[in-house]
């Protein structure tokens, strides 16, 4: 098999621990050893299986094209924030404006994928921060989360993902991030209910403060109106 070679830096390669299951996604040491377009080809093959198991006609016209669909999906959509290519580069800037206060981004929408089940958890994330000194385009935090999210999880480690990124991008421990999302595993399959979601958060630095931390959970509590 073909193996890209140099594509990937020792920086890139950190944010994985594989051999645990804790903050870092645990992913083998060979994960990237392939091209995506191998990948993608592998995954047709197994789809296909999956789906000739089942009993269903791969011939008929409406599932003919769907191992190719998945195959590409898994790679270039719901999993492509295993590949550190993908990673967005959050530049920062000087807080010129000497802005002191908390800033929030709130209602992130979030798709991502339960590694249990390998079902979508669907939610929102509202993250924020207090600038030491430099700040980041508003549309990075979103592209974080999406990120971090675009990968099979569970939401504790995707909330803690979210807040070290962050805290790694503007140099500052002053980061916190609360996740609500529903678990598609819970409300369609085994207990079947549809009305439960699940929330996560962490709170670092100056948010550990209780004045703090409620300031901020007062904050996504605002409806936004336009």
């Amino acid at each position: 098999m073909k193996v890209e070679k140099n594509i990937y830096s020792e920086e890139d390669l950190n944010q994985y621990d594989h051999f645990s299951s804790n903050l870092k996604t645990p992913l083998r040491k060979d994960a990237f050893d392939l091209s995506n377009k191998e990948k993608i080809e592998i995954i047709k093959s197994k789809i296909s299986d999956i789906i000739q198991t089942l009993g269903l006609d791969l011939n008929d016209d409406s599932i003919k094209g769907t191992p190719k669909r998945v195959a590409e999906m898994y790679i270039n959509e719901i999993f492509s924030g295993l590949d550190p290519k993908n990673k967005p580069k959050a530049s920062t800037f000087e807080n010129k404006y000497k802005y002191g206060e908390m800033l929030v981004e709130k209602n992130i929408t979030l798709f991502s994928t339960c590694e249990h089940h390998m079902l979508p958890i669907i939610g929102k994330a509202h993250v924020a921060y207090i600038s030491n000194g430099t700040v980041v385009g508003l549309s990075k935090m979103n592209r974080i989360v999406q990120y971090y999210a675009q990968r099979p999880q569970v939401q504790e480690r995707l909330t803690l993902q979210i807040v070290e990124e962050m805290q790694n991008v503007l140099k500052t421990k002053d980061v916190a991030c609360v996740i609500d999302a529903k678990h598609i595993c819970i409300n369609s399959r085994g207990v079947c209910d549809p009305n439960s979601s699940t929330i996560t958060s962490e709170f670092g630095g100056a948010f550990k403060n209780e004045a703090r931390k409620n300031e901020f959970l007062d904050y996504i509590k605002i409806e936004t109106e336009f």
